[in-house]
């Protein structure tokens, strides 16, 4: 065993960066830099930060160079990456006596940012700042949005007790800690155990209280109010786990626009969410969709899933000019594949203004990825409408969609691209992405409250207000008022024509 410096470059500017490291010998055993683990916990709010275990491999984020214990005169096995838009490294070396270095390049097959799309990633947790930092430019992530949560931390006693990692570090509209490549900026996740999660991002102060409800709390708050708070200076409120539970007053928050994105995340779901997703659509409640990892532990890499958001070429790119992307729905969400999607020429998050007289509108799409996915589909008003096959060029895979499409009333188009095979960045996922949704408006009219879509968007704003009559628990009288107010109000609204 000797001690040997590595390094791994950037191919194009010949100077170290960061990477998501793994380096293993014989029988896979793995080889941790100094500073890092060979075992290391897993649990969720337990060290988090530096180490990754994906599956059963673990890995090292390092800052492009680290020194690291290696044996001499067997195969060793190097694998780095820094997200999609890199190639991924996967060399086998044998060290000879003496040799005391080892140098590296990854080089990149993508560059969005270059024509205005930036990576964030809109839900991480219990990493530092520092951390945080270091993980996002290993996995080319601009954006993190480290979000300060209520944690129930136990003790040798048997004692429990709250705890709110990152809270003092609240930054609200600007980053704690600034890099060359990443904003890493605090703001919270407020949760109610049944009524709803959501992160308000962009905030421009705490909003209090965090958390509300459960076994020891009464429910005198609300998630409208959160979101209510967090829109007065230009925050951004995003619903966490959507369409997680049968009811959610974070729903009707939705529907009477308080809540301004759906985050798609990388943790097991019980119920699909796109379903779900095309409802509201369909119902004229056209919502943004983003990406976000959920990282709470070492099994989740940030970025894991990430929200590509679209900046004007001529806006320096900055925190509030991606909220604001993400907040018009210039954006997709994607696990690895990387999405261009335009109708007549226009984005996600645009409208496209047609007379009746002119009932086509002129579609195309593409993905790349650099690891397998099955296919590309444009989406029309929840339904299949094309579908390319991905096809294998050299070392990545591609599909790409170019039709026209008849329109007989307003309507919305979205491409989706899918898999069977893990995704790049988390194996434990199938190939996805998602772009937010191109509005198509037919002789200046708004999308249709579509019937079948309004059903059972109705059904679980009722559920939401029978769990309120029936399993609230309410110290002060108004608070219950006040809910049920708010169900109905959207019942109401969802029984209305949407505004032109």
């Amino acid at each position: 065993m000797i001690t040997v410096h590595l390094r791994i470059n950037d191919a194009a500017t010949g100077k170290p960066t960061p990477v998501r490291l793994r380096i293993t010998g014989p029988n896979d055993t793995y080889f941790a830099p100094f500073g890092r683990l060979t075992e290391f916990a897993t649990g969720r709010n337990e060290d988090v930060g530096g180490n990754l275990c994906v599956g059963r491999d673990q890995y090292a984020y390092i800052d492009g160079a680290c020194e690291i214990r290696l044996p001499t005169g067997v195969p060793l096995r190097v694998r780095a990456s820094k997200g999609p838009e890199y190639a991924a490294l996967d060399e086998t070396v044998v060290l000879g006596p003496g040799q005391m270095a080892l140098r590296f390049a990854v080089a990149r097959i993508s560059d969005v940012r270059a024509t205005g799309w930036h990576p964030g990633d809109t839900r991480v947790h219990f990493l530092s700042p520092h951390a945080a930092a270091l993980e996002a430019a290993a996995e080319d992530v601009a954006v993190v949005n480290l979000l300060a949560t209520v944690q129930t931390v136990s003790w040798l006693d048997g004692h429990a007790f709250p705890s709110v990692p990152n809270i003092t570090a609240f930054s609200g509209q600007r980053p704690a800690l600034q890099t060359d490549t990443a904003s890493v900026v605090v703001n919270t996740l407020n949760t109610h155990p049944v009524l709803g999660q959501v992160g308000l991002l962009n905030c421009h102060r705490t909003v209090y209280p965090l958390s509300f409800g459960g076994s020891e709390d009464t429910d005198d708050w609300s998630v409208t109010d959160w979101c209510q708070q967090c829109h007065r200076k230009k925050g951004l409120a995003v619903w966490v786990s959507p369409f997680g539970t049968d009811c959610s007053e974070a729903l009707i928050a939705l529907i009477l626009g308080n809540i301004d994105a759906i985050e798609y995340d990388a943790h097991p779901r019980k119920r699909p969410l796109l379903p779900w997703y095309y409802h509201l659509l369909n119902a004229g409640i056209v919502t943004p969709l983003v990406g976000g990892s959920g990282k709470d532990s070492n099994m989740i890499p940030v970025g894991a899933v990430r929200t590509y958001a679209r900046l004007p070429l001529d806006v320096p790119p900055s925190y509030g000019a991606w909220i604001e992307a993400v907040r018009s729905g210039h954006c997709f969400a994607t696990n690895g594949p990387l999405l261009t999607f335009e109708v007549n020429g226009h984005g996600p998050g645009e409208t496209v203004d047609v007379p009746a007289s002119e009932s086509v509108v002129s579609v195309k799409a593409t993905a790349t990825s650099g690891t397998a996915f099955e296919k590309l589909d444009l989406i029309a008003d929840g339904k299949v409408i094309a579908t390319a096959m991905a096809t294998q060029e050299g070392t990545g895979w591609s599909a790409t969609l170019d039709c026209d499409h008849k329109v007989e009333e307003s309507g919305w188009l979205a491409a989706r691209c899918s898999g069977s095979a893990g995704a790049a960045l988390f194996p434990s996922l199938p190939a996805f992405a998602h772009t937010s949704p191109v509005t198509v408006r037919v002789a200046g009219n708004p999308l249709p409250r579509r019937q079948d879509a309004v059903n059972p968007l109705t059904r679980a704003v009722e559920r939401t207000r029978e769990w309120i009559e029936q399993h609230g628990r309410f110290a002060d009288e108004k608070w219950k008022r006040q809910l049920l107010a708010r169900c109905d109000e959207a019942l109401v609204r969802l029984k209305e024509p949407p505004a032109r």
